[in-house]
């Protein structure tokens, strides 16, 4: 019994290990940023936008109207329902703007967009899901802020993150494990790479 158990749990490592090798090589192919900018041309990068597509698991960054780089993005584990419902492992949908950037986040990086904003909760007051008051201190704190600085029925703290201390064996997954707490999260060279581009006011357009 001992011996069988000893043999699954070995066999299991085995093949975790060995997807975790494959997601290594196909990732080693990828080009960084510059080396994507360098064959486009491009020097740098002086109108960032994000697009990101959870059908396909994408997050795509834009100068301007221009495509420049594609990186793989887990979300939310929750992928039916929306945080409307009150499930707070959800990834909005919407068009947002990067409110603030922290660079001391338990996943590397933190990129936090104005989730809610004063159309989530337009929406959740013509619900009937806030309160009037709710509603007006949303608004209030967006326009003050920037971000949301209070807890709220939504949730907060929604962004673009990377994956920290297991970004080795996360990113390297050839298949697709969403997480995150409703937050889009990419391996940490992605985030670094967002980072060294973004700014505070980025457009950050998320879609189904």
């Amino acid at each position: 019994m001992i011996k069988n158990t000893l043999y699954f749990i070995g066999s299991v490592l085995l093949f975790f290990t060995s997807m975790i090798l494959y997601g290594i090589i196909l990732n080693a192919s990828e080009d960084t940023l510059e080396e994507t900018l360098s064959k486009k041309n491009k020097s740098a990068i002086n109108e960032p936008r994000i697009v990101i597509e959870k059908s396909s698991n994408q997050l795509i960054l834009y100068d301007s109207d221009e495509s420049v780089k594609t990186y793989k993005a887990v979300f939310g584990r929750t992928r039916n329902n929306q945080k409307m419902n009150g499930l707070k492992s959800y990834t909005p949908v919407g068009n947002y703007k990067v409110c603030s950037i922290d660079t001391n986040y338990v996943y590397h990086k933190m990129i936090r967009i104005n989730y809610p904003n004063e159309m989530d909760a337009a929406e959740a007051l013509k619900n009937g899901l806030i309160s009037q008051s709710e509603y007006a201190r949303i608004v209030e704190e967006n326009l003050k802020y920037g971000c949301t600085k209070t807890a709220n029925y939504f949730g907060n703290e929604i962004g673009i993150h990377g994956i920290g201390e297991y970004d080795l064996v996360f990113r390297n997954l050839p298949f697709v494990f969403n997480w995150t707490n409703g937050s889009i999260a990419l391996s940490n060279e992605g985030i670094d790479e967002l980072y060294s581009v973004v700014k505070i006011g980025t457009s950050v357009q998320i879609i189904d």
